[in-house]
């Protein structure tokens, strides 16, 4: 080979790095990790994997333990928990299955054992506040009234459900949880949660019907 080739062929090692107009180095922001490599790595007992996976699911972990338990400082403890738990069980995940469902029925049953142990339950009005994002626009005072006047009947008539009922109304349609991922949270057959579903709406439009007729009478 030519020395000519060979200097043409210049290690990638020795390429200019890039430099801003100061002459300072420019370091390129690499994208983040696909979830799939920081499951792999988290289970090979990657602390920093498993905080990407954390960042990534804390928000649904917080309003699903949220939807359980009601109470914001109770549902920061189990969402802490489950991830605490969820580490220690990530030897034991599955490897190819998706990490959500699987966190959320964690999240699901510590809000559970806390719900239990400490009895506590509040209105589902503040759980819906919580979880509705507010409009991009201020609607006008009697839209709004509507709006609130609305919402407030639907919020009583939902919290009228039973437990099971209000959990996958609330999983559905506050948190749109898939119903893989709602059979995972409430710890029932996939084949369940349309059913279960079914059920739940049946209920609450009787339980709005009620209500109507109620105005109706008033």
């Amino acid at each position: 080979m030519s020395s000519g080739a060979a200097r043409s062929r210049a290690p990638e090692a020795d390429a200019e790095p890039i430099r801003d107009e100061r002459g300072s180095r420019v370091v390129e922001d690499r994208p983040p990790a696909p979830e799939a490599d920081l499951v792999a790595r988290a289970r090979r007992g990657d602390r920093a994997a498993f905080d990407g996976l954390v960042a990534a699911h804390q928000q649904v972990a917080f309003r699903t333990a949220y939807l359980v338990l009601g109470d914001a400082g109770e549902a920061e403890d189990a969402a802490q928990e489950a991830f605490v738990k969820a580490y220690g069980a990530m030897g034991r995940f599955r490897e190819g299955s998706p990490f959500r469902p699987w966190l959320l029925k964690i999240v699901g049953n510590a809000a559970r054992n806390r719900r239990r142990s400490g009895g506590r339950r509040r209105n589902l009005e503040l759980r819906v506040s919580a979880m509705v994002s507010p409009a991009d626009t201020a609607p006008s005072a009697e839209a709004e009234a509507l709006v609130a006047e609305r919402r407030a009947a639907l919020v009583a008539a939902i919290d009228r459900l039973p437990p099971d009922d209000r959990l996958v109304i609330g999983a559905r349609y506050f948190l749109e949880l898939s119903e893989a991922e709602i059979a995972e949270l409430a710890g029932i057959p996939r084949g369940t949660v349309k059913s279960r579903l079914s059920r739940a709406r049946g209920r609450l439009a009787a339980a709005l019907r009620g209500t109507a007729q109620e105005w109706t009478d008033g």
